[in-house]
């Protein structure tokens, strides 16, 4: 019989994506015949994974997993339908991993895949992972995670959309009642909605401010009528074009969504519950997740496809 080496079984996994332990029985079933391996492995619906590998997984879940309002992680999960992400199978794997990531002192996804799994020992997650692909036949993607610890205050979680977004905000604050965690909670649902980039502009470096100048001046000169404008307007409008954006991308700058003159910032807002409460509060930092943000779904050419089976 062959000698199953470490790499031989390191292969098998990466090209199908099954267990190590059952990659290396299938390495001694076949004699450590590695094309043999994978089609024992496809047989036992253990290598199911390997089928789905190119196809993108867009749709899908985020999750939030907290202990208290001091530690809270949120999690997206993706699978390749909508259908699949209102599966309650799936929604509680979701959650697993969620509880998982929370407890966990990974700092990156990689290393995140090579835990024990919180719910069977014997597996990583990566293996936990193949075997739910195998279960609910679909791709499914463990994406990413994002931990938060509050140090000077608490902070606040909210989901949107039944998981299509999770939002969690750290905030610092001397006073901790319901008004404030009121307060939050609005904050989130305002970060859910209007999609911010930063907190302040302070955050913001100069060369992206640059960045964006040169961007608008290259607009306004590539148009015939306010390129002849005087130099000294054109600056003028790169300026102002500038700053709309910054208040626009900068979640204390933006518009309170709830203010009921329509124009009260966030900033103002929270210094308005600050009085109130008779303390400070302020925003330390934000997480938004949102399930597919950033990934090219792949758009099905019906018509495309008929004319291309009937040779036309």
């Amino acid at each position: 019989m062959a000698a199953i080496t470490a790499a031989m079984v390191k292969e098998l996994r990466e090209k199908t994506g099954a267990g190590m332990m059952d990659c290396k029985k299938a390495l001694a079933e076949t004699d450590g015949n590695m094309d043999e391996a994978i089609e024992e492995l496809r047989k036992k619906g253990q290598a199911k994974a390997d089928k789905k590998a190119d196809r993108i997984a867009a749709e899908g879940l985020c999750k939030i997993a907290s202990d208290g309002d001091k530690k809270a992680v949120v999690v997206e999960v993706n699978s390749e339908t909508d259908f699949v992400a209102k599966n309650e199978k799936f929604r509680a794997y979701v959650s697993d991993v969620a509880n998982q990531a929370l407890a966990s002192d990974s700092e990156d996804i990689e290393a995140f895949m090579e835990e024990a799994w919180i719910k069977d020992s014997s597996k990583t997650v990566k293996e936990a992972l193949v075997d739910q692909i195998a279960v609910i036949g679909e791709k499914l993607t463990i994406r990413r995670f994002k931990k938060v610890t509050a140090t000077d205050g608490l902070l606040s979680t909210y989901t949107h959309g039944e998981g299509r977004i999770g939002v969690i905000v750290s905030a610092k604050t001397d006073v901790v009642n319901d008004e404030v965690k009121e307060a939050l909670n609005n904050i989130s649902m305002q970060i859910a909605a209007m999609n911010p980039k930063y907190v302040s502009q302070d955050e913001i470096s100069q060369e992206y401010i640059d960045h964006e100048k040169e961007i608008l001046l290259a607009q306004i000169m590539n148009d015939p009528k306010e390129s002849k404008k005087p130099e000294k307007v054109i600056q003028g409008i790169v300026t102002g074009r500038v700053n709309k954006e910054m208040k626009e991308i900068c979640l204390l700058d933006q518009v309170y969504v709830k203010a009921e003159d329509g124009k009260q910032s966030v900033g103002k807002y929270l210094e308005q519950v600050s009085k109130s409460v008779g303390g400070t509060l302020s925003i330390a930092g934000f997480v938004r997740f949102e399930t597919g943000e950033g990934i090219e779904k792949k758009e099905d050419d019906f018509a495309a496809e008929v004319a291309a089976q009937l040779g036309s």
